[in-house]
């Protein structure tokens, strides 16, 4: 596989993972070896809002998260490698999201950047999300 489609499957596979979470399909046991795992010890996501969430953090919210969600989709398009040399990758996709009751709006959109690491299984290094501006969240579909 070339690593577009590497980054691409690991990207699709764990916001899958998040909506099985959400909607409590997955088994409660999964989350360490799905998700957690894969984060590097000192990872740094940056949702839509600014904040800065740490490992443990992420860890806790996840905890609280499993199974509260049953409308909860999520749907990944554009994925785009952008850098990539060694085993550094950095990739932007956009996620789009329906029924997420823990954001402003139940559908949503935002443009995603992330900087992994190609190991086997990929470690996330950073992770930095942005709303989606108003005309391209409402020339989307949230048909999925």
């Amino acid at each position: 596989m070339t690593p577009l489609a590497i980054v691409n499957k690991e990207i699709v596979d764990l916001h899958n993972f998040f909506t099985g979470w959400f909607n409590g399909t997955v088994d409660r046991d999964q989350l360490e070896p799905r998700f957690l795992s894969r984060l590097h010890n000192d990872v740094q996501f940056i949702p839509p809002e600014g904040s800065v969430m740490t490992t443990e953090i992420i860890r806790e919210g996840f905890g609280r998260g499993y199974g509260t969600n049953s409308n909860f989709r999520s749907h990944i398009r554009n994925v785009d490698l952008r850098y990539f040399r060694g085993e550094l990758a950095l990739a932007t996709y956009t996620e789009w999201q329906t029924g997420a009751t823990l954001s402003p709006d139940a559908n949503n959109a935002r443009r995603t950047s992330v900087l992994v690491e190609m190991t086997d299984p990929i470690t996330w290094l950073h992770i930095q999300e942005t709303w989606l501006p108003a005309h391209e969240r409402d020339a989307g579909s949230f048909d999925f």
